[in-house]
């Protein structure tokens, strides 16, 4: 399959994107409704984004060949540190994104996962299930935000694309 690295970049700009607008969401909640717990796996608004950021964070080391003693650190579940670091994250993918071809996302990368096992997988593949990984559990944060009464921005990629085209 061929799949184009503008296309990633694209998606990867995406991501920042929508990541963003909903950390910005986040910030306006109480710490209560920051925590609350929705009986979900990663539980709570904070939860959940600090999974889609230590998700992000552990795919960039990945495909820099290198490996991360912790999926999450307890200094994570601090919405501060989303709004510093996430961002600072998302400028290396950037970075990274810059160099891709569409001949090298087609390329096997080997990686090993948390618990040692050994996978390969086409660069594409890996770089797109980061995309709808945080697409996922963004969509779980927009329903906690509603169920706590609030309006979530809107993350649907036509938006992004919107906002571009009018910039």
């Amino acid at each position: 399959m061929l799949v184009s690295a503008e296309l990633v970049r694209m998606h990867f700009e995406y991501t920042a994107w929508a990541s963003a607008r909903l950390v910005g969401a986040a910030a306006q909640l109480t710490p209560e409704e920051l925590t609350r717990d929705f009986g979900s796996a990663d539980k709570s608004v904070l939860g959940t984004l600090v999974h889609i950021f230590a998700a992000d964070r552990i795919w960039f080391a990945r495909v820099h060949g290198t490996t991360l003693a912790a999926f999450v650190s307890p200094a994570d579940h601090d919405l501060t540190v989303l709004q510093r670091e996430w961002p600072a994250l998302y400028a290396r993918w950037k970075v990274w994104a810059a160099s891709l071809t569409d001949v090298s996302l087609n390329e096997e990368h080997s990686y090993t996962d948390m618990k040692g096992n050994p996978y390969q997988t086409p660069l594409w593949q890996i770089c797109l299930h980061v995309v709808n990984h945080a697409s996922h559990h963004r969509g779980q944060v927009s329903a906690f935000l509603r169920a706590l009464g609030k309006t979530p921005p809107p993350l649907d990629l036509i938006y992004h694309y919107r906002e571009k085209l009018a910039a």
